[in-house]
This record gives structure tokens, C-alpha cells and sequence, in this order.
């Protein structure tokens, strides 16, 4: 198979499919390794980048998908149902980035962290389809382990968690202080 028509079938998997697909997996249907269709996918986005079309690819840790360009948002919600917008608050904030950043990490872990309960938090977070179930720690009772999703890579605009910010020393010590004071208040109240 010559580059051109590679290209056309990474394409037309990535448009039938829908959803993220991982490289691994192309690279099967075209017959090329690993790194080959990696270089013919960001050719595509290239492509795709570069011309005034709706579409592109999106890379989302090891895996592409083919989603509407963001400057089409706003075309998009005049012909279809506006799609549903969850709010994040404090809380929920809090508690996904207590999950981004510990995961797996089970919900008395998240507890212990932010020193209150986080049932709500984890029932929004999972409904909203930012965290998900990843497995069950080995321990008495196996309680269930949290990590993030596919979903919370597009919606924060991240490849993959290695593209999180990272925390200075500095910065996690304010923090600690910040929370003590907290607690130290709400004791007073």
C-alpha cells in the first residue's frame, strides 16, 4: 500500500470508529509498525491543521481519534441538541485533581486527603465520565480504585497525564498550610 492510500484507511477507521483508537491497533490495519503510523497520523492532523476544514485528530495518550475542530462549536449547537455542560465545583475540582494526580486511588484515600467525605464528589465525577472505576485494590474489603478517563484528557485539552502541571515543593507546602487553617476554622465554628 502506497503513503496516500495508508493514510485514507487510518482515516476511514478513525471516522467509522467514532471514538479514540489506539495505535497499536491501526498500525495492524495498515500493516506498517508502530512508529510508521504514528508519522502517517500527525501527516493526517497536519492535513487537517493546515487547510480550512472541521475536522482533526486528536491525540489522546496512545491513542487517536478524528473530533470537530472547536472553532465549530458554535455551528455545531444551531443543528444539533446543545450537549449537556456539567459544572465543576471547588469540590469536584478538588477531588479530580486528588484522582489525576494519586491515581488509582480508592475513595477512603481521597477521604483521608481532603478530610471529609467525597461520596458526591466521586458519584458527579464518575457520571460525568471524568473518572472511572480502574480496578480493585488488594487489600481487606477491595475497595474499588478511581482513576481519570479518556474524557478528562479532551476536556482539560491534555495528550496525557505526564502533561499535567507539575507542583513545586514550594507550592504543595502553601497548600498544606492552606488546608490546616481551613480545618483549624471550621474546628473554631
Amino acid at each position: 500500500m502506497d503513503r496516500q492510500k495508508e493514510k485514507a484507511v487510518l482515516e476511514a477507521v478513525l471516522f467509522t470508529m467514532g471514538e479514540s483508537v489506539e495505535t497499536d491497533r491501526l498500525s495492524s490495519v495498515i500493516g506498517e509498525d508502530k512508529k510508521i503510523t504514528r508519522e502517517l497520523l500527525m501527516e493526517l492532523k497536519e492535513e487537517y491543521d493546515s487547510r480550512q476544514c472541521g475536522i482533526t485528530l486528536m491525540e489522546l495518550e496512545d491513542s487517536f481519534q478524528m473530533c470537530t475542530k472547536a472553532d465549530m462549536y458554535e455551528y455545531l449547537i444551531k443543528i444539533a441538541k446543545t450537549p449537556r455542560k456539567y459544572v465543576l465545583t471547588d469540590t469536584l475540582l478538588e477531588t479530580l485533581s486528588i484522582v489525576a494526580y494519586k491515581q488509582p486511588i480508592t475513595r477512603a484515600e481521597i477521604e483521608k486527603i481532603r478530610g471529609v467525605s467525597c461520596d458526591h464528589a466521586v458519584n458527579r465525577l464518575v457520571e460525568f465520565g471524568l473518572i472511572a472505576e480502574v480496578g480493585r485494590m488488594d487489600a481487606p474489603g477491595r475497595p474499588l480504585l478511581f482513576g481519570t478517563t479518556e474524557e478528562f484528557l479532551r476536556s482539560f485539552g491534555v495528550k496525557s497525564l505526564e502533561e499535567l502541571p507539575e507542583l513545586s515543593a514550594v507550592q504543595i507546602e502553601e497548600f498544606k498550610i492552606q488546608a490546616e487553617q481551613e480545618a483549624s476554622v471550621q474546628l473554631d465554628i
